[in-house]
């Protein structure tokens, strides 16, 4: 069968600049420009995502089911592996970036490595909140920090969360106040290293799926989703590659001469 051609990415100094930004918020309904391809038969469920070898087991997998797949990767190769160590510090360094670029992120998270004694729940209710706020943390941050500790010393067992599927870890993570489908989705892909997890609310995967697909506007949360079906059961590698290719035509841009 004769293979289906797909239009290579526009030139990066019409693609506009975009915040390294992620959010918990609504998105828009569903459009009719991304169609969910039929799914394929079933592949045997990939192991947890530890390394970089499985990395690259599932890049081999998406790039012979995704001629958009084998553009994104020409052009950003092999995605990062992205792992986050699990329990109250994965979580609590998720929520600490939400909505911030990498670099802002990583320096306030610094910050409030060094404010509190040790990385756990006990010690975060301990901590006064001009401490925190010292740090760089915002008041939303701050009182989702402290919602996630309560629950946590309230029970809340986060090394049970490995046993759960997808939508169990869903219903316990954004059962706390301020903790939405992105922060639970970071988490079960980063930290548990769920090979078919996927942040449909991503800005910047959303973006990116924009470039890659040379629309005028970014997908929405459905229509992102809906795209994604074709890469299960590695959709984590998948957004891996998205945002290695959001990362790699923004860098290109900004090095187009004005």
């Amino acid at each position: 069968m004769a293979r289906r051609s797909r239009r290579t990415p526009r030139h990066v100094s019409h693609i506009p600049n975009t915040p390294d930004a992620q959010v918990d918020a609504p998105t828009s309904p569903p459009a009719s420009t991304v169609q969910a391809p039929s799914r394929r038969a079933a592949a045997a469920t990939p192991p947890a995502i530890e390394s970089e070898h499985h990395i690259a087991d599932g890049i081999r997998f998406l790039r012979r089911r995704c001629a958009l797949v084998r553009t994104m990767h020409d052009l950003a190769g092999d995605p990062p592996l992205r792992r986050r160590v699990a329990g109250f510090e994965g979580l609590a360094r998720i929520i600490v970036g939400q909505q911030l670029s990498v670099a802002s992120a990583a320096a306030i998270w610094s910050r409030v490595e060094t404010a509190l004694p040790e990385m756990s729940a006990v010690a975060l209710l301990a901590a006064d909140h001009e401490t925190l706020r010292a740090s760089g943390l915002s008041r939303p941050k701050i009182r989702t920090l402290r919602a996630a500790s309560e629950a946590i010393v309230g029970g809340l067992d986060l090394a049970l969360l490995e046993t759960m599927d997808d939508a169990q870890i869903h219903d316990a993570l954004t059962a706390i106040p301020g903790i939405g489908p992105w922060t639970a989705d970071i988490f079960i892909m980063f930290c548990l290293g769920r090979p078919d997890a996927f942040a449909r609310g991503d800005l910047a995967l959303q973006i990116a799926a924009q470039y890659a697909l040379t629309r005028d506007a970014r997908l929405s949360a459905d229509e992102l989703e809906a795209l994604a079906e074709r890469w299960r059961p590695w959709r984590g590698v998948a957004a891996r590659l998205l945002w290695a290719y959001y990362k790699a035509v923004k860098d290109a841009r900004s090095g187009i001469p004005v």
